[in-house]
């Protein structure tokens, strides 16, 4: 059972990322968005607050919070652009969670602490060009010569990789088994020999955070990069699976986030303007925009919490957090429409926040599984649990 951090502490920390989000993170929205780059400033802020360690366990130099906390706290950062919860979301989630997870004793050691402090940025390196929802069918292959491992192959819109110190890897060891069997996780550092960051990809939105191609070409490394190590060969996507559990909770709190940032953005459009001689917010047909908005994000807030307490207390939560991430993020996308439209013609203009963030949550309905890949796992184990 997960507990985290003491509840005074907890309440502290909230209240500390709520005004940074505010104070600090929103006031900088417009300069990130023009420059695509978060400034370096407000990095060294997230350092010292040690947001980048929020999951990592505390004997590692993380605060360690349950993912109940993580939930409530990523819910409260991402009230601000989603492009600074980017930056720290590796380190909380994916890019880290496998080392927490499965890593051995030496490999905790060698990375978890520089992880925490933000010193090393951590990449998730799954998809592929060919390869996206089918994480079972990677190509990228991973060819055993001696004690070590031979790297070729591509990876496709990995985060953060253009300031990665480390990839959590997954690449075939074994060609003869198909599927997601043969697939190994691997540890690399950034600066191996043979890695290749193509430039940024340029996206429809959260500008300043980074995504990009990884090609590895001859890549060298010692069978001691496994992660859980050679006694791991061939169960990378079970690592995989089993950090994807925790981080689809973490993205259906950024969508609650999210939900209410845009929520109450319109709410103050339709208090401050008027037509037809009052305020917007009296006609109905707004308030019946509003009302929708409210509906799904007390009902995604709610399944968010339920789902990280399923999972603090029994370490798992497949069902749930693919409900979790499926609905949070479809519920978001409705509830960035309905805002813009409450704004009318203003809403498709730059200078509201609205536009901006309409752009933003779009991609949350594709990555770390996108909606389809979600209902398949839904419907699958539905099936299954009925049948059992």
């Amino acid at each position: 059972m997960l507990t985290g951090v003491e509840e005074d502490v907890f309440a502290q920390l909230v209240t500390a990322v709520d005004r940074f989000a505010k104070e600090r993170l929103i006031p900088a929205e417009r300069q990130v968005e023009e420059e695509n780059e978060i400034p370096p400033e407000i990095v060294a802020e997230m350092k010292d607050m040690g947001l980048f360690g929020l999951s990592t366990p505390q004997e590692f130099g993380g605060i360690g919070v349950s993912a109940s906390q993580e939930a409530v706290l990523i819910e409260t950062l991402c009230y601000a652009s989603l492009s600074f919860r980017s930056l720290i979301g590796t380190n909380v989630g994916i890019g880290a969670q496998g080392i927490v997870m499965d890593g051995t004793p030496e490999q905790k050691d060698e990375w978890l602490h520089r992880i925490a402090a933000g010193d090393v940025i951590t990449s998730f390196a799954l998809t592929e060009p060919d390869n996206g929802s089918d994480a079972g069918g990677i190509r990228t292959s991973a060819r055993r010569d001696g004690s070590d491992f031979v790297i070729n192959g591509t990876k496709r819109y990995i985060t953060n990789a253009v300031k990665a110190g480390v990839f959590t890897l997954f690449a075939r060891t074994d060609p003869d088994k198909s599927g997601a069997d043969g697939v190994t996780a691997f540890l690399v550092p950034a600066d191996t020999p043979g890695i290749t960051v193509a430039r940024p990809d340029r996206k429809l939105g959260q500008r300043g955070a980074k995504t990009s191609d990884v090609i590895f070409d001859d890549v060298r490394i010692p069978e001691s990069a496994i992660l859980g190590g050679p006694d791991k060969l061939n169960q990378g996507f079970r690592t995989a699976m089993k950090v994807l559990d925790r981080g689809r909770i973490h993205v259906g709190a950024m969508s609650v986030g999210q939900g209410q940032r845009m929520l109450d953005i319109a709410t103050d459009y339709a208090l401050d303007r008027k037509q037809f001689g009052k305020p917007i917010g009296e006609h109905q047909l707004v308030q019946g925009l509003l009302a929708d908005c409210q509906a799904d994000l007390h009902a995604a807030r709610a399944l968010v919490r339920a789902t990280a307490d399923t999972f603090d207390r029994e370490g798992k939560a497949i069902l749930q957090a693919s409900c979790t991430k499926y609905f949070c993020t479809e519920a978001v996308g409705r509830i960035a429409d309905r805002a813009l439209q409450v704004h009318g013609g203003a809403g498709y203009m730059a200078e509201y926040d609205i536009e901006r963030l309409y752009r933003d949550v779009r991609v949350l309905r594709i990555y770390e599984g996108t909606s389809q890949i979600q209902q398949m796992i839904i419907g699958r184990r539905t099936l299954a649990e009925r049948a059992a």
